[in-house]
């Protein structure tokens, strides 16, 4: 794991030798200056020369100078390095979340998604700052102050250094502590994120039905649990530094009371008995750097993990190695041996084999649960068959590369999402490089124009989070807008005209006629009226095709399709 995040090092290798060495050198500095305060107090103090006293202060200062200029650049620069390879990975997490497959989004909620790519880069960042430098910082300092300690009085360096293998032990055995802690705070996070995403996402819902008591009490219980894992962290936090801090000070009285009977019987100058002392507080601080790095090290680690979990999540449904582009493709399509199961061995699809012509209209009907929508996700690969094959014009798609298979399939869903920016954006997100007047045209044909007229910005229109100030009949017609600018010769029309009115109805299933001229067109409806002009209409029951044929052809027949058209 360790050398996985030192590779996120790689590029920035001179930003992360600029911050190590302005550190290393601050360090050294460090150590320097209670070597200067004994010279002074032993060798200038006596000899009473003034002008050199004074000279040698200018020289500490300048060296306070050069001190603060390198601290400036470890704090700014080595920020600097931490956020680069923060937000090098919130990319790739972007990216990878981008390929993963429709069966990971359906396991995982999104608010732990959110909290991955968020919390959990920005300790990763500090970490990366703080970590490899911090750490290295402080055992060159401890060394070199027990190095300088001994050259000053073997005997009070030697009294000094007992404290260590105890601090050594609080460090390890709460560090540990701390680790396990902080992951635990990370999925409260993540839960927390959850209950506050869903709860806002469905205020309307919640006031609807006026259960905000209830949505009180659910959110008041993970508020609740967040805050327990945080106190649990912050008590282990306070039993390690109040144990560090009282070891410290009490080797630090000892040292006092020793060193000042070494000076009284000789054996010690008052200077190296101050600059003792100086070094005893710099042989000490890396201890406390050391607890600081600890305190931020289990939660950089533990949201590495974290993210290590998601990066190394493979998608169900991915590119296979010799997969080429589609070239066009003019929409035969065919299922053989189709069978489908959402990984519970619970089939959902069950053996289906169809074929269907390029430029005919298939209309799927049938009743809820019947595997109508799962059947058609599987065209576009959103999800692959269990068992069989699924081709168009012949071609295996698991051939196809996904992205110029998608990009000649087009889809409108009874569950339309659009973005939180305008009426433009939304359409042309069918054809992100579509002209002003190609969006109009799609805008028109979905019989958009109307509404875009009477609206102040027109197109510019902000429609606010998934489209909250649009009716559903609005939103609807904007995704029909996008297949029309998309015009591609695969059509999945799954509940298309769902949420719209008798009247838009009509004039949208117009529209839809002229779309589905000479393209594919796989529909999915429960309004039988929508679907009687299809060339041929599938009764789908529990994963199988029970009957196909056309409206007159099943109507005549008197089995499912008549029953349906008579409920």
């Amino acid at each position: 794991m360790l050398r996985q995040f030192f590779d996120y090092y790689r590029p920035w290798r001179g930003l992360f030798w600029l911050d190590f060495g302005c550190a290393v050198l601050s360090g050294l500095l460090e150590l320097a200056f209670p070597l200067a305060v004994q010279a002074f107090i032993d060798r200038l103090l006596p000899s009473g020369d003034l002008p050199m006293t004074i000279l040698a202060a200018i020289g500490l200062l300048l060296i306070y100078l050069i001190n603060a200029g390198l601290m400036a650049v470890v704090i700014y620069w080595g920020h600097m390095l931490g956020i680069n390879i923060e937000t090098e990975m919130r990319r790739r997490a972007f990216e990878h979340l981008q390929r993963l497959s429709f069966s990971y989004f359906d396991r995982v909620r999104t608010g732990k998604l959110i909290a991955r790519v968020t919390r959990d880069l920005e300790e990763i960042g500090e970490v990366a700052h703080h970590g490899p430098e911090d750490l290295f910082i402080a055992v060159m300092t401890f060394v070199g102050a027990f190095l300088l300690m001994l050259a000053i009085d073997l005997e009070l360096a030697l009294v000094t250094a007992t404290i260590v293998p105890a601090c050594i032990v609080i460090v390890t055995v709460y560090g540990g502590r701390m680790t396990r802690t902080w992951r635990d705070i990370y999925s409260r996070v993540a839960a927390f994120n959850v209950r506050l995403e869903e709860n806002v996402g469905g205020i309307r819902v919640v006031q609807a039905f006026a259960n905000e008591d209830h949505e009180k009490r659910l959110f008041e219980k993970d508020n609740t649990a967040y805050r327990n894992t945080k106190l649990a962290a912050y008590r282990v936090m306070a039993a390690s530094s109040s144990l560090n801090y009282m070891g410290m000070r009490l080797i630090q009285v000892i040292v006092m009371v020793t060193g000042a009977i070494f000076v009284l019987n000789g054996s010690l100058s008052t200077g190296g008995f101050v600059a003792f002392l100086l070094l005893v507080g710099v042989f000490f601080r890396p201890l406390d750097k050391i607890a600081a790095v600890l305190e931020v090290y289990p939660r950089g680690i533990a949201g590495f993990r974290r993210y290590l979990e998601l990066m190394q999540t493979v998608p169900d449904v991915a590119d296979r190695p010799d997969a080429e582009p589609a070239p066009r493709l003019r929409g035969e399509v065919r299922f053989e041996g189709v069978r489908f199961d959402y990984g519970d061995d619970r089939p959902v699809i069950r053996d289906i084999t169809l074929s269907i012509a390029a430029g005919e209209t298939v209309a799927f009907v049938g009743p809820s649960g019947a595997g109508k929508t799962t059947l058609l996700s599987l065209l576009p690969r959103f999800y692959d068959p269990s068992a069989g094959r699924i081709t168009v014009d012949g071609l295996d798609i698991q051939s196809l590369s996904l992205q110029s298979l998608r990009k000649q399939i087009g889809l409108v869903s009874q569950d339309v999402f659009l973005f939180g920016g305008t009426l433009r954006e939304n359409i042309a997100y069918g054809r992100l490089d579509a002209s002003e007047e190609e969006i109009r045209s799609a805008a028109e044909h979905a019989q958009l124009t109307g509404m875009i007229d009477r609206l102040p910005e027109g197109l510019d229109t902000v429609v606010g989070e998934r489209g909250v100030t649009l009716s559903g009949g609005q939103k609807q017609r904007v995704a029909i807008a996008r297949a029309f600018l998309k015009n591609p010769p695969i059509l999945i029309l799954d509940e298309a005209t769902s949420a719209l009115d008798s009247e838009t109805e009509r004039q949208i299933q117009l529209a839809l006629t002229e779309l589905s001229r000479h393209r594919t067109t796989l529909v999915i409806a429960h309004r039988l009226g929508t679907i009687r002009d299809a060339d041929r209409i599938a009764v789908m029951d529990e994963g199988r095709i029970v009957e196909i044929g056309t409206d007159a052809e099943l109507r005549s027949k008197a089995g499912r399709y008549a029953r349906l058209s008579a409920a």
